[in-house]
């Protein structure tokens, strides 16, 4: 009697385990935490930026349509600088998220980071140190974006006082630009900048 009640606790307590286990990871994809804004496409945004482990941390730079980092950022050494390519979307040898996340993350084309910035409430506030927006969609869900600034050559602008992130969007009056969000203690906007400039990434699923 005693051997089958002490099965029957093991068994109860590996169901218990599966299910903790099932649970701390029910938004999660490949590993990485998403959070559903409640937005009208269903969108998935991620918790963290690319290279990044927690929230509030700026993770990589990266120069628009380019999958690692570098440590210095110019037109020269730009890999789409000129080049004309149409939405780099879900394509591994472009996107960021997409190379190195794996599965269904991706980086956001500009129609869904304009519907980021029309379904959402962004308020500018601190995380552990650091300054960023907090984006609060219909549902009440919420995540952090670091203001990270940009990397040009090898130095650092508006970190702290400027959040710039890429999309997927090439801007479509030009083969040197690409299109992003950006935002500051003020507003948040559509916006678009050279490609060789190193940005952050926050990944999207659908």
């Amino acid at each position: 009697m005693k051997k089958i009640l002490r099965r029957l606790s093991l068994v109860m307590i590996a169901a218990v385990l599966v299910f903790t286990c099932c649970k701390e990871n029910q938004n999660t994809i490949a590993g990485h935490e998403y959070v559903d804004l409640g937005l009208p496409s269903g969108l998935k945004w991620a918790t963290c930026n690319v290279g990044a482990t927690t929230p509030e941390e700026y993770g990589n730079y990266y120069a628009w349509g380019e999958t690692k980092p570098k440590t210095e950022y110019t037109e020269e050494n730009s890999a789409t600088f000129g080049v004309e390519l149409l939405d780099i979307n879900s394509n591994p040898t472009y996107d960021v998220a997409r190379a190195n996340w794996g599965s269904t993350w991706r980086m956001p084309t500009m129609t869904e980071m304009d519907e980021l910035i029309d379904n959402c409430t962004c308020k500018w506030t601190t995380e552990n140190g650091v300054s960023g927006s907090i984006v609060t969609g219909p549902n009440g869900n919420s995540i952090f974006l670091p203001a990270a600034g940009y990397c040009d050559t090898s130095s650092y602008y508006d970190v702290g006082e400027y959040g710039d992130y890429w999309s997927s969007t090439p801007y479509e009056r030009g083969e040197c630009v690409a299109m992003g969000f950006s935002f500051n203690s003020i507003r948040s906007t559509a916006w678009y900048s050279h490609r060789f400039l190193g940005l952050p990434i926050r990944p999207v699923s659908d």
